[in-house]
């Protein structure tokens, strides 16, 4: 056993990135990028190996299209990459056989199936969209640029990232760790029921062998969840709260008894409720907010993306001591800008965010024609849960668990509910405001059947123009307003459709989850606002609200910000594994599909880290200052190299800004933003319009990642 736990180290250790960088030769073409803003050559740069009798060279370079989300998706999770290629010294042709043009290819392992780029010659061109999860350019020559496959002779070909993920059940067959398909399924009878220690271990994923060596392991922190009790009010359903300006409500966070899954627990809600209250507010006004706070741990209450006033903005230690349980707080709440916002804890909000406290705020502008028309309204919150057989699994009480992914749920739920439905006419045009609570996951929107779906506006206002979209992808934090229309009779699902992996066998899957279904009547609704839906509006306000800031694009950035990882003791086996890994990371991990290694790493083994290049200052010792007025440029890089990288939505408190590019593609369809996705090895651009005086946090959203240490303040003066 110590020989083979020893093996699976080495390999560990040969595949980790610095082997991999040691093992790398001198000249590398990908790794020579001059690009500032590109991304991480290591995984979206790909090096052209000529065939052993050539000189040729050549880069295959994946670019993200441009798209109105953090990452550019299709409805079925497939990720799309253009493809740009720079060659060198290409043979001519005819000088291989009878061969008249050099052809690139796109195919998978399997050589099926074939994506034809397109003829190419010496130089650089952008040549065509791939959608595989893995997959091998190829250049080959052909008797003529109109053949449909590749049937000539070899000229180049080089491998995507991905192939490098290599099974690991061998070296943990070695170890004698692997729990394979083909035994008793072990580790799934330890969710029953909590442990002596107090732990009831996540279920694992039904589509994934976990090692037997982390069923054993648990927290080193003590297991927490609300205490239960029949004085407990079962929750109801949230509702809408019109507020006037000077309006006032008094907000409690308190214990509520919930069914789930044909099972009463205790969790967390405002008022009672589950979502919180639905806040609707107009433009330009400002209520009175009295939070009071019933629950066991100190926390107050952000009010997300909203440019408030800064000693009310809930950042506990920065605007305001956290409210201690049976405390309360005054808020004083205003709303400068039309949409959809959230509100929710902002102290351990790994734990009392995911229990259920968060609610929206629907800012009404003062522009009737704000939206185009619409015969309904839909407000989704999107969150996740994590459960076994007797309740949710329990959350850190010292500090937080799941520190590494964050808490991936495994029952999807909108507005609180794992099913979501209503029932709308033929015809009809329904507006949904969409929030994504949930810790760590982002969805994948689409709805399958007879409906045609545009983007209308995202987190702090409305896009330059309309457009439509296939899928909504909405990463923690971030809203999106999305206009559909459902022309035919029937039920269109709600569905998130994404590509996990299973790490331990190097293989990508569908996940496919049914979150909800619009019914569609016969009848025709009244009015029909069709002729009106099919035209995409050009918002001439946003454009020219945006006009004086475009002669920031171009200028250097004013700041950089590293987003990265250190890492403490981690648990055996878990460096080892994480070691293998590391020879690919998905720029998004769209599923939690190993539970056991995901949650028992909690705040005391890891630390996530803002760092600021220029100065070497980390998270709370970074020390920016700006004036109202300023126009900030803001460069943020996810480190590829750390050992556990993976995306981040990064939110910025009490401002907003743009997001001008990313991995040097110019976005042209701007929209004004609190939250930016950053995939792993991406590098964004932002500018960040600085209005707001006082002080204001910006980290990472991912719930597990703020509480071990991903956050900064900045400084701005009146």
């Amino acid at each position: 056993m110590i020989r083979a736990l020893l093996a699976l180290a080495v390999v560990a250790l040969l595949t980790g990135p610095a082997a991999r960088q040691g093992s790398m030769p001198a000249i590398d073409t990908c790794g020579a990028s001059t690009l500032a803003a590109g991304p991480d050559d290591d995984l979206y740069c790909i090096e052209l190996l000529p065939a052993a009798d050539l000189d040729a060279s050549g880069t295959a370079r994946l670019v993200p299209p441009s798209s109105p989300f953090g990452i550019a998706v299709s409805a079925a999770g497939e990720p799309q990459h253009d493809v740009d290629l720079t060659l060198r010294d290409l043979p001519a042709p005819s000088s291989l056989g009878r061969y008249t043009a050099l052809v690139a290819w796109a195919v998978t392992p399997q050589l099926r199936p074939v994506v034809k780029l397109g003829e190419v010659r010496n130089g650089t061109v952008r040549v065509g969209r791939v959608t595989f999860d893995r997959f091998i350019i190829l250049i080959t020559a052909e008797p003529s640029a109109g053949v449909l496959e590749p049937t000539g002779r070899s000229v180049l070909r080089g491998t995507s990232a991905s192939l490098r993920m290599q099974p690991h059940d061998m070296a943990f067959l070695l170890a004698g760790l692997l729990d394979r398909a083909d035994t008793p399924a072990a580790g799934h009878d330890h969710d029953a029921m909590p442990g002596a220690d107090g732990w009831t271990p996540p279920p694992m994923h039904p589509e994934v062998s976990m090692p037997r060596a982390f069923m054993a392991l648990r927290p080193d922190v003590a297991s927490y969840l609300p205490s239960p009790g029949e004085a407990v009010p079962l929750a109801r359903p949230r509702e809408l709260v019109p507020l006037a300006d000077g309006g006032t409500l008094t907000l409690v966070a308190a214990p509520v008894r919930r069914v789930l899954f044909g099972r009463t627990v205790t969790m967390l809600g405002f008022n009672g409720q589950y979502p919180g209250p639905l806040i609707q507010v107009d433009q330009a006004s400002t209520i009175v907010v009295t939070f009071v706070n019933q629950t066991d741990f100190p926390t107050a209450v952000h009010w997300h993306g909203l440019r408030l006033d800064n000693r009310f903005d809930g950042a506990p230690h920065v605007t305001q001591e956290p409210v201690p349980p049976g405390g309360s707080f005054e808020y004083h709440v205003r709303f400068p800008d039309a949409g959809i916002y959230w509100y929710h804890p902002h102290h351990r909000e790994d734990v009392l965010q995911d229990l259920g406290l968060y609610g929206n705020l629907l800012v009404r502008s003062r522009e009737a024609d704000y939206y185009g028309p619409a015969n309904r309204e839909a407000v989704l919150m999107l969150d996740d849960l994590l459960v076994a057989e007797s309740g949710p699994v329990g959350y850190g009480q010292e500090l937080p668990t799941h520190a590494l992914m964050g808490r991936f749920g495994n029952a999807l739920l909108v507005n609180g509910e794992p099913r979501w439905d209503v029932e709308v006419q033929r015809g009809e045009v329904v507006r949904f405001f969409l929030t994504n609570v949930s810790s760590t996951r982002v969805f994948n929107l689409s709805f399958e059947g007879a409906a045609r779906m545009k983007v209308v506006a995202s987190d702090v206002g409305r896009y330059e123009r309309e457009q439509w979209v296939h899928n909504v992808t909405i990463a923690p934090a971030e809203r999106y307003v999305v206009d559909v229309r459902f022309p035919e009779a029937g039920d269109v699902t709600l569905v998130n459709r994404v590509r996990a992996i299973d790490h331990m066998m190097a293989r990508f899957f569908e996940e496919r989850h049914v979150l909800g279904t619009v019914r569609v009547a016969a009848a025709a609704v009244r009015p029909d606002h069709g002729a009106v839906f099919t035209r995409l509006r050009n918002h001439v306000s946003v454009s020219a609200e945006i006009e004086p800031f475009r002669r920031h694009f171009d200028r250097p950035v004013d700041h950089e910000l590293l987003v990265t990882l250190r890492t403490g003791d981690l648990p055996f086996p878990m460096g080892p594994l994480l070691n293998l890994e590391s020879v690919y990371r998905n720029p998004v991990e769209w599923s939690g599909t190993m539970p056991e290694m995901d949650w028992v790493v909690t705040g005391r083994n890891v630390h996530w880290v803002l760092r600021d290049p220029a100065t070497g200052l980390e998270n709370m010792d970074i020390a920016w200052r700006f004036r109202v007025g300023d126009v900030v440029k803001v460069r943020l890089v996810n480190d590829r190299a750390a050992l556990h990288a993976m995306q981040h939505p990064i939110h910025i408190h009490g401002q907003r800004f743009l997001v001008l590019s990313v991995n040097g593609v110019r976005h042209d369809n701007l929209v004004w933003k609190d939250t930016v996705l950053l995939p792993t090895g991406f590098v964004a651009e932002v500018l960040i319009d600085v209005t707001n005086p006082g002080k204001w946090m910006l980290h990472c959203h991912i719930a597990e990642h703020i509480e071990t240490g991903m956050r900064m303040v900045f400084e701005v003066d009146q």
